[in-house]
This record gives structure tokens, sequence and C-alpha cells, in this order.
């Protein structure tokens, strides 16, 4: 079982390091065994901010390769605080807004011919949808989540403790429920009876492994909802019918670095990423359109 982009930097086993590039980071793992990276993870540090675009598996010392990134954290080119600006410190948090998921990864059918224009035109609509979710963060909690250390950071934003302690009541409701057995291996999300997302993993090791981050990042959107009315209860039908469209969806798939494909699948109601190796697939992540 692979160790998490959390687990392997805490433990000083893979560096993500600045390039001069915004939407282009450097990794590098150095340990023993594979380390996965989910897209939408947040690493802290550097010039600015970032989230990563694609999911990988990196293998045992992998030597420096290049991922695509995106900023969330609009303005700062520069070093924070005491940070190191050549390098990030920590990946503890994950992208908390289904908007801003489906700005970074779902294709579109209008995009610009031009790769770097696309890429320029996804960063700003990630850049817009930061905004959207702080300004949703701030009126949900009744005060300012943007930090005055740099107010375009997310991550500094889903630092603050007022929303740290509203989010503790979510956790603390949940957390067990994707702890009680061997078998759950994902879960999906509801936001007021609204299907938002779903995430599913190859095993339950590497599910409770990513839990812990995946339930702040769903309990923080849903506080960023929770002054929207509610909606009826969402039935475990339409959960089996969300991943079923996600499954069936028309296929792509596009090779990444070390043997690992990223298969896209779109439905009607549905989007579905997949990553995958020669042996199978490792996580699939479902977005409702």
């Amino acid at each position: 079982m692979p160790l998490t982009l959390g687990e392997a930097m805490s433990r000083k086993l893979v560096e993500v390091r600045e390039t001069g590039n915004v939407n282009t980071l450097e990794i590098e793992s150095f340990g023993s065994q594979r380390v996965f990276v989910q897209a939408g993870d947040v690493v802290k540090g550097g010039r600015q901010d970032r989230t990563l675009m694609v999911s990988l598996v990196l293998p045992p010392k992998s030597g420096r390769i290049s991922i695509a990134s995106f900023c969330v954290e609009h303005g700062r080119w520069s070093g924070r605080a005491t940070e190191d600006p050549t390098k990030f410190s920590t990946s503890a948090a994950a992208v908390p807004s289904r908007e801003m998921k489906l700005a970074m990864q779902a294709p579109k059918p209008s995009a610009p011919a031009n790769r770097g224009m696309e890429v320029a035109s996804r960063q700003q609509e990630v850049w817009d949808r930061v905004q959207k979710a702080q300004d949703r963060l701030s009126a949900a909690t009744g005060g300012e989540v943007r930090s005055v250390a740099s107010s375009t950071s997310l991550q500094l934003a889903l630092e603050n403790e007022k929303l740290a302690k509203l989010r503790t009541g979510y956790v603390e409701s949940l957390k067990a429920a994707g702890e009680n057995g061997d078998d759950i291996v994902g879960y999906v999300f509801a936001v007021n009876g609204k299907i938002n997302s779903g995430e599913v993993y190859e095993s339950n090791g590497l599910f409770r492994k990513m839990w812990p981050k995946l339930l702040d990042a769903s309990a923080t959107e849903a506080i960023s909802h929770r002054n929207e009315a509610v909606e009826k209860v969402v039935s475990v039908k339409a959960v089996q019918a969300f991943l079923d469209a996600g499954n069936a969806g028309k296929e792509t798939v596009a090779p990444l670095n070390f043997g690992v494909n990223r298969v896209t699948r779109e439905s009607d109601h549905a989007w579905q990423f997949e990553t995958s190796l020669a042996e199978g697939w490792v996580h699939r992540s479902y977005l409702s359109k």
C-alpha cells in the first residue's frame, strides 16, 4: 500500500519544489515505498500555495519529475514569513470545492486551442473559485476567514480558528463512519440533499489513510453551504445511480509518468477521473455536473 503525499512529506520522504512556473512544480520521492498523490492535494509554502492538478503513483526513489499545479494563493510570489520559498512544507488539506475541482479537471468543449491559453483560463477560474469559497466560508462563520498574512491563500483560510472549530463538529460526527469496517473503500458526499462528489480507492487501507483529509475538505464545503436551502435526503438508490453513471461514461485515456494512466469518463450527470496502473486502478474520483 502506498504512502499518501501528506505522510511522505511529513517523514521527509518526498519533496515538492518550486520551478519558477506557477503551473508546474517538481516532485521527488526518496523512500522505499510508492507514494500516492491525489489531484486536489494542497501543498503549503513555496512562492505561492498550490494544488496539484493530477493524481500520480510515485515509485520509490523516483528522481525529479514535473507535476502540473494550480496556484491557490493569488498575488504572493516570495517566501512567506519563515517558510522556504524554494519548496513546500506540508500537504494537510485538499481542495474543499466541487466547482474548483471541475475547473481543474473537467475537459472543456470550448477550450482554447493553445495549451498555454487553456491553462491560464483554468488558473483564473481556480482563483475565482478560491475567492468564492472564502466569501462563502466568511458568511457561514460570521467572520472573515482570510488571513492577514496572505488574504488570497486558500490554505491559510482553511486554518482559520473559527472555521476549524465549526469543522470539528462535522468531523467528530462522521469520522467513525469511515472507520467502522475493514470493507469500506470510499464514500459519496452530499450537501443539502444534492450529491456533490465521491472518492473510491483500491483498498480499505488507502481509503483510511485519505479519510481524515477528505472528511475535513467535505466538512469545509458543507459549512460553506450551510446558509442554503436543504432539499430531501439523498437515497441509496440515487447514490448508486451517481456511481453507475460515472462508471459508464464515455472514456478517454491519457498516459502520465511511471506507467500511470488518467482515465476520464463523462456521462450526462457525472464525471469520473480514474488513476490506474497496468495491474489495475488505484483511485476513482466522481464529481456531479
